[in-house]
């Protein structure tokens, strides 16, 4: 059975790498530019799960398919990338010395044998932002790397030196909850050392799965 991750972060893929996974990626085609929500945890939900689902359309074998979406909620606000080095030094301005909350989608859909099973849930961490100098907001965003991550900000890059503390799991920070991925699995019939690229088995399946699975809305 395939492990898709259908998303092209980087820091996505390396996370699952390094927890002893192997996945394809396959990006999403569908346009983020449509989903209106404006409450942080239902837009990563949503946007999880359009992702999944789009390309769960082009996948007909069996397959687990992972899709996530992440944002900074600031200031009561969602905050994805900024897409600028202006907007993330205006961004970073406010964010010094604060504290915001990275949420992050998980979609996790599980075809085999005729069957699918479909989760959607979310993981929240609290990050707290170091004081920084206006010349340390402009070198960061200069960089280029706060342009193309939610929130303007890497805890395992350039990043790093300027989160002084979490509450919560580092991993979804990163972009992905590992924990929460693993429960996930668990939950929808799927043991997470099965996923493990060297595992003898191979991709398997506890007693959860061998009922007629429900279909989550």
């Amino acid at each position: 059975m395939r492990l898709i991750l259908a998303s092209k972060s980087p820091s996505r893929l390396e996370l699952l790498r390094r927890a002893g996974l192997d996945p394809e990626v396959m990006a999403s085609d569908f346009d983020e530019s449509t989903v209106t929500e404006s409450r942080p945890l239902d837009l990563v939900q949503t946007l999880a799960r359009a992702k999944g689902e789009s390309v769960a359309a082009r996948v007909t074998d069996d397959a687990v398919i992972v899709a996530c979406d992440s944002v900074l909620e600031f200031d009561g606000r969602a905050r994805g990338k900024p897409r600028s080095p202006e907007v993330a030094a205006e961004l970073w301005r406010r964010m010094s010395g604060r504290q915001g909350v990275l949420h992050t989608g998980h979609f996790v859909l599980v075809r085999r044998d005729g069957w699918e099973q479909r989760a959607l849930r979310a993981a929240s961490t609290v990050v707290r932002f170091a004081d920084l100098t206006e010349d340390e907001v402009l070198a960061y965003a200069a960089s280029g790397e706060p342009e193309n991550v939610a929130g303007a900000f890497t805890i395992d890059g350039l990043g790093g030196a300027f989160i002084t503390g979490i509450d919560g799991d580092p991993h979804n920070v990163v972009g992905l909850s590992l924990p929460l991925l693993r429960q996930i699995l668990l939950d929808l019939g799927v043991q997470w050392p099965t996923l493990w690229r060297h595992h003898p088995s191979g991709l398997g399946t506890s007693d959860r799965g061998s009922h007629k699975p429900s279909m989550p809305g």
